[in-house]
C-alpha cells in the first residue's frame, strides 16, 4: 500500500534540520521509498510556496541556482533578498515599452501635415526649410546689428561698450601707492553704454569696504544723499530714500558702473542704454540707499575718486533688444518644432540657434561690442559642442522622440520649453542663491546650503521616477552599470591631490542626460531642460575643466596667507604709530606663507602694504628702515594727497613679495577720538 500523504505541518523540517541542510550543502539523498519532489521555477513563486509545497519542501539546494549556492557561506536571508532585489531591478516580463498616447493627435499633427500637403516631395522640404533658416538669420542678424549699435551722444562722441563690472577702481593695491595708477581722479568724462540685466551681476568673493565684507550682491557705494539738509552725519550714513531723481548721486569709484546709472536713473535694467559719467574726485562720504532693486553700500570716511553722472543728454543711443530678439528666437524654434515630425531636422536646428543665440544675445562670454571676436569665440566653441550633441542625440533623444507624430504640440511645451529655461538659465534660475558648488561658497553664500538640499531632494525625487519607468522598460541593470562608471569616476576624480572637481553646467547635464531616453512627458521636459543646460554652459564658458587647482578655483578670493602682526605702539587724536617684527617673516618656501616659520631659508615675504580708507598710503619693504611708520590725522609727511581731516580711518595690512600682495587684514579703526580698535581676526 502507498505511504500516505504527509501534511504540511508534518513535513516541515524543524530549524535545527535547515541549518544542517544548509552546513552540509544539502539534505541527505533522497531514498527509493521516499515521496517524489516536483521542483518549479523560482520565478513567481514565494518562500511560503517553496517550503509548503504540496508533495514536500524544496530544498535550499534545488531552490538556488549553481552560481547563487556558490554563496552558501552568506546567510540565506541575505542570499535571498539579493535574489528578490536582483529579480525586481530586471522587471517585469515581457518589458512594457513607454509610449506617450497624445492629447488630440488630429489638432497636434495638423501643422505638419498642412506641410506635407502644399510640399509633399523631400526637395520641396529641403527648400523651405532653407527659406525658414534664411529668414530667421536675416532678421536675427538686423535686429542683433541695431542692438550693438552704441549711437552717438552730442558734444560726447561715441559711447564704449563696457560689461557690468566695469568700475575705475581695483581693490587692495591694485591701483597703486595714493592710487597713482587709477589716475585721473577728477575733471574727466566718459561716454558709456550698458547691456542690459546688469543688476543680476554679482561680486562673488569678498570685498572689503571699510569694515563691511561685500559678497554675493551688486557693488554700487554711495549715491545720493538722504536729503539735501541733512546735518547729522550719522543720518547721512545710515538713511535710505526711494525718490532720489532730483538729487545729485555721488559713488564711490570702484562702484559698477552700470549698476550705479541703474541706481541712478540713469539707464534701466532692462534695455540697458548710455550715458556720460563724470569724474569727481575726494568725496567725504558715500551714504547707502535704494533705488531701482539696489541698495548701495555706505562708506563714511573720504575716497580720493569718485563719479556722478550727468543727467537728461540727449542721444541716439539704441537699447539693448536682447528681448525682441528673444521673441524672434522662440516664435521661429516653435514653428519647426509643431512643423516638423523628423527628430533629424528639428533637433540640428534647433541646438544651433539656442547655441546662437545664447552665445550672441542672452549670455555672451564677451563684452564690449567686439562681435567679429565675439563671433570667432562661439564659433570655436559650437564645433565640439555640436559633435557632443551628436552622440547624446544618437543615445538619447532619437529614441525618446520616435514616432512623436501626434504629440509635436506637447513636445514644443515640454522639450522645447524646457530647452528654453536650460539655456537661459542666467534668468530663470538667478533666484537660486548658489553661485558655484564649491565648499567655501556653499559656506558663504546665506541659504546655499537650504537651497542645494532642496535641490537634492528634487533631483532624488526625480531618479525614482526613471528608475520606475527604466525597470518597466527592462533597461534598469544597464543604466545602474552606467552611472556606476560615472559614480566611480567622480570618486576618482575627488580622490587626486591637489586638484578641485568643480561639476560645470555642461558636465551636469552630460551626466543626467542618458536617464532621460525614456518617452515619457516628464522625460521630455527633463532632456530639454537638461539640453539647455548644455548648451548655456558651453556657449558661455566652454568646455572648462572639471578639475582645476586651488588657485583657479579661487580666482580673485583670499590667498589664505599669513597675515602680518602689525601694532599699534603710539596713539593719540593726531597722529597713530605702526610697528612689526620683520623677523617673523622668514619662512620655509611653500608659497606665500603657508610655510613654517623658519630662519634660515629665506625670505617668502620682503614688504609690508597697508592701505588706509581702502588707499595704499605706505609700501615699506626689508632694508628701507625701521619697520615702523608714523600717520597723521592731517596730513602725512610724506603725502601731501592724504586728506583725511579728523574723521575716522580705516587700516588694513597684508605681506608683500616684490610686487604682489598677499592677504590683506580685517580693517581697524583708528576713531576720531584717538582710540585705536583692532581688526578681527582673518583675511578681508
Amino acid at each position: 500500500m502507498a505511504p500516505s500523504k504527509p501534511t504540511d505541518l508534518e513535513n516541515d523540517p524543524a530549524p535545527s534540520d535547515l541549518s544542517r541542510w544548509e552546513q552540509d550543502g544539502g539534505p541527505e539523498p533522497s531514498t527509493s521509498g521516499s515521496s517524489t519532489l516536483q521542483v518549479r521555477s523560482r520565478a513567481g513563486s514565494s518562500d511560503y510556496e517553496d517550503s509548503h509545497h504540496p508533495d514536500g519542501p524544496i530544498p535550499v539546494w534545488l531552490r538556488e541556482s549553481s552560481s547563487s549556492f556558490h554563496f552558501r557561506w552568506v546567510p540565506y536571508p541575505l542570499r535571498h533578498l539579493a535574489r528578490s532585489l536582483a529579480d525586481w531591478i530586471k522587471g517585469p516580463s515581457p518589458p512594457r515599452i513607454q509610449r506617450i498616447t497624445p492629447f488630440f493627435p488630429s489638432i497636434q499633427s495638423a501643422p505638419v501635415n498642412l506641410v506635407s500637403k502644399y510640399f509633399p516631395k523631400p526637395f520641396h522640404k529641403a527648400l523651405l526649410l532653407t527659406f525658414f533658416l534664411f529668414t530667421w538669420a536675416l532678421t536675427f542678424s538686423l535686429v542683433l546689428k541695431r542692438s550693438a549699435s552704441a549711437g552717438n551722444i552730442p558734444g560726447y562722441g561715441k559711447p564704449t561698450p563696457i560689461w557690468c563690472g566695469a568700475s575705475y577702481w581695483s581693490g587692495g593695491n591694485s591701483c597703486g601707492l595714493n592710487g597713482n595708477r587709477c589716475r585721473p581722479f577728477d575733471n574727466a568724462n566718459f561716454a558709456f553704454r550698458c547691456p542690459a540685466n546688469c543688476k543680476a551681476v554679482h561680486v562673488l568673493t569678498p570685498h572689503a569696504v571699510g569694515t563691511q565684507e561685500i559678497n554675493y550682491q551688486p557693488f554700487v557705494i554711495g549715491g545720493p544723499p538722504p536729503s539735501s539738509s541733512s546735518s547729522s552725519s550719522s543720518s547721512y550714513f545710515n538713511s535710505t530714500v526711494d525718490d532720489i531723481k532730483d538729487i545729485t548721486p555721488i559713488y564711490r569709484a570702484d562702484s559698477f558702473i552700470c549698476q550705479s546709472a541703474i541706481h541712478a536713473s540713469i539707464i534701466t535694467n532692462n534695455q540697458g542704454g548710455c550715458g556720460v559719467l563724470s569724474l569727481r574726485g575726494s568725496q567725504p562720504s558715500f551714504p547707502s540707499s535704494t533705488h531701482n532693486g539696489i541698495r548701495s553700500i555706505p562708506f563714511d570716511v573720504s575716497f580720493p575718486k569718485s563719479f556722478t553722472f550727468i543727467p537728461s543728454l540727449p542721444s541716439t543711443c539704441h537699447a539693448d533688444l536682447r528681448w525682441p530678439l528673444l521673441s524672434i528666437t522662440v516664435i521661429s524654434t516653435t514653428l519647426l518644432s509643431i512643423c516638423t515630425s523628423s527628430v533629424a531636422v528639428f533637433f540640428p536646428v534647433v541646438f544651433t540657434i539656442l547655441f546662437t543665440h545664447v552665445g550672441l544675445v542672452s549670455d555672451p562670454p564677451l563684452s564690449g561690442g567686439d562681435f567679429p571676436s565675439l563671433t570667432s569665440l562661439i564659433i570655436g566653441r559650437f564645433l565640439p559642442a555640436a559633435f557632443v550633441a551628436a552622440v547624446f542625440y544618437r543615445y538619447t533623444l532619437k529614441p525618446q522622440q520616435k514616432d512623436l507624430h501626434g504629440a509635436l504640440m506637447e513636445r514644443t511645451i515640454l522639450w522645447l520649453g524646457g530647452a528654453w529655461i536650460g539655456s537661459l538659465n542666467n534668468y530663470t534660475f538667478n533666484f537660486i542663491p548658489i553661485q558655484r558648488l564649491t565648499p567655501s561658497d556653499l559656506a558663504a553664500q546665506p541659504g546655499a546650503r537650504l537651497a542645494l538640499a532642496i535641490i537634492v531632494i528634487l533631483l532624488l525625487s526625480i531618479a525614482l521616477g526613471q528608475i520606475y519607468y527604466l525597470r518597466l522598460e527592462g533597461r534598469l541593470p544597464k543604466y545602474l552599470a552606467i552611472y556606476a562608471i560615472f559614480i566611480t569616476f567622480l570618486l576618482i576624480c575627488v580622490l587626486i591631490p591637489t586638484l578641485n572637481l568643480r561639476i560645470h553646467h555642461y558636465f551636469l547635464a552630460l551626466l543626467l542626460l542618458p536617464g532621460t531616453r525614456l518617452q515619457t512627458r516628464p522625460s521630455l521636459l527633463y532632456q530639454g531642460i537638461l539640453v539647455g543646460l548644455f548648451i548655456n554652459g558651453t556657449a558661455r564658458w566652454g568646455f572648462d575643466s572639471i578639475l582645476q587647482t586651488t588657485a583657479a578655483l579661487r580666482g580673485d578670493g583670499p590667498l589664505q596667507s599669513l597675515l602680518p602682526n602689525v601694532t599699534a605702539v603710539a596713539v593719540s587724536r593726531a597722529n597713530i604709530t605702526f610697528s612689526w617684527a620683520a623677523q617673523d617673516w622668514y619662512t620655509e618656501g611653500e608659497g606665500w606663507g603657508k610655510g613654517k616659520r623658519a630662519n634660515d631659508k629665506h625670505h617668502e615675504y620682503d614688504g609690508l602694504s597697508i592701505l588706509v580708507n581702502d588707499v595704499e598710503r605706505l609700501r615699506w619693504y626689508i632694508g628701507e628702515g625701521e619697520p615702523q611708520h608714523t600717520f597723521y590725522r592731517h596730513h602725512d609727511d610724506d603725502d601731501e594727497d592724504d586728506d583725511d581731516g579728523e574723521e575716522k580711518q580705516y587700516f588694513r595690512f597684508a605681506y608683500m613679495r616684490g610686487s604682489g600682495v598677499a592677504d590683506f587684514s580685517k580693517a581697524g579703526v583708528w576713531e576720531s577720538n584717538g582710540e585705536w580698535r583692532k581688526g578681527e581676526e582673518g583675511s578681508s
